[in-house]
C-alpha cells in the first residue's frame, strides 16, 4: 500500500496533461494495486492447483507450475490495468474525475454504484463467481498439462475473476482510486465473496445495498 501511495503522489501533479511518463506511472499504479487486491483472494485456487499438480506427478516442481499459473492470472489483471488507465485518462478529459482521482460529481459516483449494484444481480456475475470461487471444479474442468497449460489455466481463472470483480473495481473511480480504506474494503469483500458458503447470498445483498446507496448519492441535493 505504501508503494501505491508513492506512485499516486508522483502522478498527481500532471494528471490533466498526460505524457508517456504519466501514462506509465498510472499504469504501474493500477498494476500494483490490482495485484495487491486480487492475489490474496486467489490463494485457495493457487494452493489447490499446486496440490493437484503434485498428485498428477508433474515432472517439474509443482511450485514452479503454480508460479506460472499466478503469472497467467496476473497477466489478465495487468490487461485490466491497461483498460483502467485509459478509462482514467478519458474520465479526466471528460471532467468526470478530479486530478486527485475522485469522482467530480455525485451523479457520476451514484451512477457507478448503481451499475455495480445491477451487475451484482446478473447471471453473468453468478456464472463468473461460481468458476472463480470453486477451485476443484475449475481445475478439473480446465486442467491442461505442461508450462503452457499452467499459464492458460491461470489466464482463464483471471478472466473469470475479472468478469466477477471488474465492475466492482470501477467503484474506485467513485470514491478515490488511491483511497486506501476503499481499496481495503473492496479487497475484503472480494475475498468474502469467494470464501463464503455456496448459497451466494452476499452478491445479492451487496447489489441491493449498492443500488440504494447509488440512488441516494445521485439524488442528493
Amino acid at each position: 500500500m505504501a508503494h501505491m501511495d508513492t506512485v499516486a503522489v508522483a502522478t498527481m501533479p500532471s494528471m490533466m496533461g498526460w505524457g508517456v511518463i504519466d501514462l506509465l506511472l498510472v499504469l504501474a499504479m493500477w498494476g500494483v494495486m490490482m495485484a495487491a487486491m486480487m492475489l490474496p483472494s486467489s490463494i485457495p485456487m493457487v494452493m489447490s492447483f499446486a496440490s493437484l499438480a503434485h498428485q498428477r506427478r508433474v515432472r517439474r516442481l509443482p511450485c514452479a507450475k503454480a508460479g506460472v499459473f499466478v503469472l497467467g492470472y496476473l497477466a489478465v489483471w495487468f490487461a485490466f490495468s491497461v483498460l483502467a488507465t485509459l478509462a482514467q485518462w478519458g474520465l479526466l478529459e471528460a471532467r468526470l474525475l478530479t486530478p486527485m482521482m475522485v469522482s467530480a460529481t455525485p451523479r457520476f459516483a451514484g451512477g457507478l454504484l448503481i451499475v455495480a449494484g445491477v451487475f451484482q444481480l446478473t447471471p453473468l456475475k453468478r456464472r463468473c463467481l461460481t468458476r472463480c470461487a470453486s477451485p476443484i471444479g475449475f481445475l478439473l474442468n480446465e486442467w491442461r498439462d505442461g508450462t503452457l497449460g499452467a499459464w492458460t489455466m491461470g489466464w482463464r481463472h483471471g478472466m473469470y475473476c475479472v468478469g466477477c470483480c471488474g465492475v466492482l473495481m470501477a467503484l474506485l473511480f467513485a470514491f478515490g482510486v488511491m483511497n486506501v480504506l476503499w481499496v481495503v474494503a473492496l479487497s475484503i469483500y472480494v475475498m468474502l465473496e469467494k470464501l463464503l458458503p455456496r448459497e451466494r447470498w452476499l452478491p445479492f445483498a451487496a447489489g441491493g445495498l449498492l443500488l440504494v446507496w447509488g440512488i441516494a448519492v445521485a439524488t442528493a441535493p
